[in-house]
């Protein structure tokens, strides 16, 4: 077996379940599904969360609505008020819809690249493709401000995507390296984010501010335009890492084993790095720098439903959903009026937990 085998075994932790009972099976005639029985129990149980937190985050702000009028609101009823309307569906439910949007896209990319690399560390912001897709975006946004909302996902995409390659072909070496990854990404991180204080230093004034905004990771201000700008990049790419998952399970096992098995590994791999890519970059376009719900959300879903891919990415999603969506109540909350961008609050959680992991993992 490689050294790097070695490595990367403590984090996958294959448990094979020791009787059939413990998993669900779906069958058609064009995919399959083996989940742990653990997860549509946690996924119920999650979304109650999560529309708690969804009525809390709408209701919570200087002009607070009681949990009963929002579902009110939200169910069209009259609730003899016709402010609520405006309050909630302009001002404060996009918000929350894109938060919850963003921290699922982030835990589904985080997710995928601790796969591919076989390392618990590994990250969206920790291996260098949000840094790719915060230098395209500031790009548009300092030197192209007023173009259309639709070309920033786009180019946050583009640069994510040029990140990613240049990272696959560095680590390139008779294969693609779980190990080399993570070292190119790591480096390439920092050449981009050189750059993009270059690009800032540079700029214009007023656009110099709306990309330091937007680089804290905030969801202030968002409107159903950024809603339905990123739902499509959703609705291609979640379905797309369901149907991958099974594959990422395969690619644990070490690109011989894949191999024998029949996977494709460069295929798949590639396949599995453009999702990982594309949800990444949609969400920094989106929100910004929200950095870390990738590298908690798939830790906690391990612990929650344990390693399979298959039931693993639907619970991380709702996990990071949830994360963001709280993340941006505290936000709000903690030092009202004055509201905290929840890139910030991630990265005081997130930061720590990374430490902790480092340290847990120092002997492997």
């Amino acid at each position: 077996m490689e050294k790097r085998e070695d490595y990367t075994a403590a984090f996958s932790e294959p448990k094979i379940p020791n009787s059939k009972s413990q998993i669900l099976v779906f069958r058609s005639s064009v995919i399959s599904f083996r989940i742990d029985r653990r997860v549509p129990i946690m996924l119920l149980f999650l979304l109650a969360i999560i529309g708690v937190a969804i009525v809390m985050n709408v209701g919570r702000g200087e002009y607070p609505i009681s949990p009963l009028d929002i579902i009110k609101t939200l169910l069209g009823v009259n609730t003899g008020n016709p402010d609520h309307l405006f309050v909630i569906n302009t001002l404060r439910l996009p918000r929350t819809v894109v938060a919850f949007m963003v921290g699922m896209a982030l835990a589904i990319s985080g997710t995928i690249f601790q796969g591919l690399t076989r390392n618990p560390l590994a990250d969206p912001g920790i291996i260098g493709i949000n840094a790719g897709a915060s230098l395209a975006a500031v790009t548009v946004i300092v030197l192209f401000p007023s173009a259309p909302v639709y070309t920033l996902p786009l180019s946050a995409f583009g640069g994510a995507l040029l990140m990613a390659a240049l990272i696959y072909l560095l680590a390139w070496n008779n294969g693609s390296s779980p190990i080399l990854l993570i070292l190119m990404g790591v480096g390439l991180s920092a050449i981009a984010s050189a750059f993009t204080s270059l690009m800032i230093t540079f700029g214009d004034i007023y656009s110099v501010n709306d990309a330091l905004v937007w680089l804290a990771g905030s969801v202030y201000g968002r409107t159903w335009e950024q809603v339905f700008s990123f739902l499509p990049w959703l609705i291609i790419f979640i379905p797309m890492s369901l149907l991958l998952a099974r594959h990422l399970d395969t690619l644990n096992l070490g690109d011989d084993v894949a191999r024998s098995l029949g996977t494709s590994v460069e295929i798949q791999r590639s396949l599995l790095l453009l999702v990982g890519v594309a949800l990444a970059g949609a969400s920094v376009a989106t929100a910004g720098m929200i950095g870390f719900v990738g590298l908690i959300a798939p830790h906690l879903g391990r612990q929650l439903v344990g390693t399979n891919h298959q039931g693993l990415i639907p619970t991380s999603a709702l996990l990071g959903g949830m994360i963001v969506t709280v993340a941006d109540l505290l936000g709000r909350s903690l030092f009202a009026p004055i509201e905290i961008p929840c890139g910030v609050v991630t990265a005081a959680v997130g930061a720590p937990y990374f430490l902790y992991l480092l340290i847990r993992n120092r002997k492997r």
